[in-house]
């Protein structure tokens, strides 16, 4: 039978939390670094047992970890960080007059088809790679050697690359996020850059429409259609069908365009889920009601999925990497996850219909993957 994997990041430690095919019984494996700010774990698609997470703390700075086993033990690895011919873990200059520095590595992306290959985003904005399973990395240096990131600004968490999406149908090319400079695109591996921002509008900035300096909060892609890319910007629900040549928005009638996390159906390419927030300075649902919104059209139009969800003095916030989605097909439906900064992760089986609590009582939960497992 089918298993499902959820692993967790927190505000202090990582959680396993495994069921099988049935998803009704789960149990719970934590706290992984107990203590630790956990940023991101991910596994790779191509081994089970791999997993990398991304552990921090404001004290000891950052650590890698690598796990063979599927979490049951963990190694410390690859912490010093290749960048202009610096090492550290801390800060270093980049040749410029004011210091680039690193404070955490804020979203790992394993390679689709080589299991020691791996991504890694950080802070300050940079993109890293490693062929050794962690243990060495070095920087992808044509992003910020592009010659636009002296545009670039930290959004209110940071300036953080906090979105990696490799295109399962050419693996050269990949698509980031950075806060707070927008989105950009390679197609050769990470060696040269295009900043993909036509059609973002962001009122903040001196000049709404410029090539960078957009806050781009979190992108994700279908692999049927992998040209379609779906965006939560800093304000409005974004989408492009040309792999971000032009952006559309498509808010439509939610509350708020407002938010962090956005995510597809696993089944259904047009099938897309944000957790509306009511505003930049605000960060809680509307009214105190966490809810839900998906639509089945690609965007524009909009319903609110409830079921099981608190409906009144509800004050968390949904994180841009809380949010997952399995491949387990139940008569054309998947599961779908998310976690708050409350410690809560709902898990609805039925595409959004209906929620459960899976576990409440977590520490503030910043990241949300799942493993389908055979």
């Amino acid at each position: 039978m089918s298993q499902v994997r959820l692993l967790v990041g927190t505000r202090k430690g990582a959680f396993i939390l495994t069921s099988d095919g049935k998803r009704q019984d789960w149990q719970v494996s934590g706290p992984h670094f107990a203590g630790w700010e956990v940023y991101h774990v991910k596994g790779s698609p191509v081994d089970p047992n791999r997993l990398y997470a991304s552990q921090s703390s404001s004290w000891f700075g950052q650590v890698m970890q690598r796990s063979n086993d599927a979490g049951a033990t963990w190694e410390a690895v690859g912490n010093k960080f290749a960048y202009e011919g610096h090492t550290g873990t801390h800060q270093w200059y980049d040749g410029t007059p004011h210091p680039w520095e690193f404070k955490r590595v804020w979203h790992l992306e394993p390679s689709l088809s080589d299991p020691d290959t791996v991504y890694a985003g950080v802070e300050d904005a940079a993109m890293f790679r490693s062929t050794d399973a962690g243990t060495t990395w070095q920087e992808l240096t044509g992003l910020r050697n592009h010659g636009t990131g002296a545009q670039w600004m930290p959004g209110a968490g940071g300036m953080g690359l906090h979105t990696i999406v490799i295109d399962p149908t050419n693996h050269q090319r990949i698509f980031i996020a950075i806060s707070a400079a927008g989105a950009f695109r390679t197609e050769d591996g990470g060696q040269s850059w295009t900043p993909i921002t036509k059609g973002l509008v962001s009122d903040f900035m001196p000049n709404p429409t410029a090539e960078v300096g957009h806050c781009v909060h979190r992108i994700a892609q279908h692999p049927a259609k992998p040209n379609t890319l779906f965006m939560q910007k800093h304000w409005h629900v974004m989408r492009t069908d040309n792999s971000g040549d032009q952006w559309t928005k498509v808010s439509g009638n939610l509350p708020t365009d407002f938010g962090f996390v956005i995510d597809v159906h696993a089944h259904a390419p047009e099938t897309i889920y944000v957790v509306p927030i009511k505003s930049d300075s605000l960060h809680f649902p509307p009214d105190g009601k966490l809810t839900v919104y998906r639509s089945k059209t690609g965007g524009n139009e909009w319903e609110a999925l409830t079921k099981g969800l608190p409906q009144r003095d509800c004050y968390v916030n949904v994180l841009r990497e809380a949010m997952a989605i399995d491949q387990l097909d139940d008569k054309g439906e998947c599961g779908i996850y998310f976690g708050t900064t409350g410690g809560q992760v709902y898990f609805s089986p039925d595409g959004g219909d209906s929620w459960s609590a899976i576990v409440r009582d977590l520490p503030a939960v910043l990241s949300v993957e799942v493993q389908t497992l055979a």
